[in-house]
Formats: C-alpha cells, sequence, structure tokens
C-alpha cells in the first residue's frame, strides 16, 4: 500500500473519497481511514494499492512510500 494526498470538501468521508477517485474497496486500507492532515486546505491522506495510486494521479498527489515505524533496540 502506497500512501497518497487528495483535496477534498471539509467534512469529507472514506465513502466519499472512494466514490470522488473512483476506487473500489479493495483498493483502499478501511482500516487506515481517511486522515485528515490540513483542514484549511482540505488535504486528506489514504492509503491506497500501487494499482490504484497510479490511476487516481491526476486527482492525488504522491504516491509517498508508507515504511513500517518499529522501535529501534530492545524496549526497555
Amino acid at each position: 500500500m502506497l500512501l497518497i494526498t487528495v483535496r477534498l470538501p471539509p467534512g469529507a468521508t472514506l465513502a466519499q473519497a472512494m466514490r470522488r477517485l473512483e476506487l473500489p474497496e479493495e483498493d483502499v486500507d478501511t482500516g487506515y481511514g481517511l486522515v485528515l492532515i490540513d483542514p484549511d486546505q482540505g488535504l486528506y491522506g489514504l492509503r491506497v494499492s500501487e494499482s490504484a495510486a497510479r490511476r487516481v494521479a491526476p486527482a492525488g498527489e504522491g504516491p509517498y512510500s508508507d515504511p513500517r515505524i518499529e522501535p529501534y533496540g530492545p524496549p526497555e
């Protein structure tokens, strides 16, 4: 999965974003959801499959890598 950003109206939902970008549920990480990044600009983040990121490129920005974040070293 890759991260993309999209500009949507204030208060947008995941379902609205999927409809606008014409993305089926299997191309979207619904557990990650739609994340508001910048409310003043209506900028949201969304995790999608690699093929979906290529398809929505004109409507979105990115894709951006989404590396796994893990602790460094043993737990203390």
